[in-house]
């Protein structure tokens, strides 16, 4: 069985508290990329992008390794684009949009040979029906969690589970950042069990 490097190119304690359950070692590196949208470019497209950017750029400096990349999106009804809010009033904004609307999260994943370049992507969809929230909800949960650098505005993995009124995916882990049923499926693709470590 392979025992390639793991490396995770996430600055994000979610993401490495997450990849810590497969039992496999691994170290963390944060990588520098710019997250703008690209003209046109669909939620999804984004995602995989986001992920498969942040592996490759950590390959230079990570010979020898399997990077994993991760990037998440939300994205409204309509279609629009939930990045990470960054302050309290884009945080605001995006919770009283979120509202009583079914919100659609989309996780890229990749994974990535340093030595032959290859790379494999996903994307993991999950669907959040938000509560109808009161401005004096959203201002609580939100100076409570402070969920400033959150795709959405919400930690999950905190009192964010009480924003919502029902949650539908295959991986609830990638609503947190990193979904761990597809990223199995890579690494055994690879010939990495976790099963079998």
């Amino acid at each position: 069985m392979k025992s390639q490097p793991l490396l995770l190119a996430s600055s994000s304690p979610y993401r490495r508290e997450l990849l810590q359950r497969l039992g496999l070692p691994f170290t963390c590196a944060s990588p520098n990329i710019d997250e703008s949208i690209l003209p046109r470019e669909t939620a999804e497209a984004l995602a995989i992008r986001l992920a498969a950017q942040k592996a490759r750029a950590l390959a230079p400096s990570h010979p020898g390794h399997w990077i994993i990349g991760s990037d998440q999106v939300a994205c409204l009804p309509d279609g629009s684009i939930l990045n990470k809010p960054g302050n309290h009033e884009q945080a605001v904004r995006q919770l009283t949009r979120s509202s009583g609307q079914r919100v659609s999260f989309l996780t890229g994943l990749a994974l990535m040979d340093t030595d032959t370049g290859a790379i494999l992507t996903h994307c993991e969809p999950f669907q959040v029906q938000f509560r109808t929230l009161e401005t004096m909800e959203i201002e609580t949960y939100l100076r409570r969690e402070q969920p400033y650098d959150c795709a959405g505005s919400f930690k999950m993995e905190g009192l964010g589970i009480a924003l919502f009124e029902s949650l539908e995916g295959r991986d609830p882990n990638s609503l947190v950042g990193l979904p761990l049923i597809a990223l199995t499926d890579m690494l055994r693709a690879w010939g990495m069990n976790p099963l079998l470590r």
